[in-house]
C-alpha cells in the first residue's frame, strides 16, 4: 500500500530550502520516505521529520535535517528550535523546526552546508570551497 506525500510542492518554505540546496554543486532532490531528500551521493539534508514516539503529529512537517558537526551539535539541542529526530538523530542528525521562530535563511544556508560539506565527496566539497573563495575574492 502507497503511503501518502508528506509535503506540498506549493508550500514556499520547501521552496525556499529547495532552493538553498540545489544551489550546491552535485545536489539533486528526490522523495524518500514520502519527503524530499537531498543528496550529492549521500543524504545532506531532508525537509520534514519526526521525533520518536510522535509519528503523526505533524509538529515537525515544517524543518529540515542537518548533520551538523559533532561539536556543535549539542548546543544545537539546547536551542528549543532544534531537535532530535527520529531515525535520523542517533546518527548525529538535528532538525531545524521552521514554526518554532522566524526562519533565518542565513543561518539555514550554513546549516546545510555544513550538513554537505559533513557528507558530500570531497570532489564536491572542493567545488564548494573553491566557488566560496571566488565569491570572497569578488566583493
Amino acid at each position: 500500500m502507497a503511503h501518502p506525500t508528506m509535503f506540498d510542492d506549493a508550500d514556499l518554505v520547501l521552496g525556499r530550502l529547495r532552493r538553498v540546496c540545489l544551489a550546491l554543486p552535485g545536489a539533486k532532490e528526490r522523495v524518500s520516505h514520502n519527503r524530499p531528500h537531498f543528496f550529492t551521493t549521500r543524504m545532506f539534508a531532508a525537509h520534514g521529520g519526526v521525533v520518536k514516539g510522535d509519528h503523526h503529529s505533524g509538529m515537525y512537517d515544517s524543518s529540515v535535517l542537518v548533520l551538523p558537526d559533532p561539536g556543535e551539535r549539542p548546543a544545537l539541542l539546547t536551542d528549543p528550535r532544534f531537535f532530535e529526530p527520529a531515525y535520523y538523530g542517533p546518527s548525529g542528525w538535528v532538525g531545524l523546526n521552521f514554526r518554532a521562530a522566524a526562519v533565518d535563511w542565513a543561518e539555514v544556508a550554513e546549516l546545510i552546508e555544513d550538513s554537505y560539506l559533513n557528507t558530500a565527496p570531497a570532489l564536491l566539497c572542493r567545488q564548494l570551497r573553491d566557488r566560496a573563495g571566488q565569491r570572497g575574492a569578488d566583493e
